[in-house]
């Protein structure tokens, strides 16, 4: 594991679902300053980051965006910070701020709840460069 990862964006993602990991797989593509890293929820680093938070360490369907000793999103508020840090176009993600949280929640959360059925399960296997990424302690 990469020693740094106190500086990077951390995101935590349910490692069992297809469409979550079709999005870290878009995140890598496009994390040029190597500004993220990635644990699944299901790790014993996401089971300790849920447990210290007081979050459910059983159910998978949020995704977590953490910069440690400053922040952590989730939701809908965790994506639109995502494309925000990728920069160029996706930084016209800002514009999603005006719509409100609960209904862009209730959207992440529509989406979530029927990702397996959208999931498509393609085998990825990433890059050595990208598996560095990854936390798994």
């Amino acid at each position: 594991m990469e020693e740094n990862w106190q500086d990077k964006h951390i995101v935590f993602f349910d490692g069992d679902c297809g469409v979550c990991n079709f999005w870290v797989q878009w995140i890598l593509e496009r994390d040029k300053k190597d500004q993220f890293m990635f644990a699944s929820l299901q790790s014993d680093f996401g089971q300790k980051f849920l447990a210290e938070r007081g979050l459910n360490t059983k159910v998978f369907n949020t995704m977590y965006l953490w910069k440690p000793g400053r922040y952590y999103l989730e939701k809908s508020k965790a994506v639109l910070k995502i494309a925000s840090l990728l920069g160029g176009v996706y930084k016209l993600s800002v514009f999603g701020k005006i719509i409100p949280s609960f209904f862009s929640d209730k959207i992440y959360d529509t989406v979530s709840k029927n990702r397996m059925k959208l999931a498509n399960q393609k085998c990825y296997l990433p890059t050595p460069h990208q598996r560095a990424k990854f936390i798994q302690v």
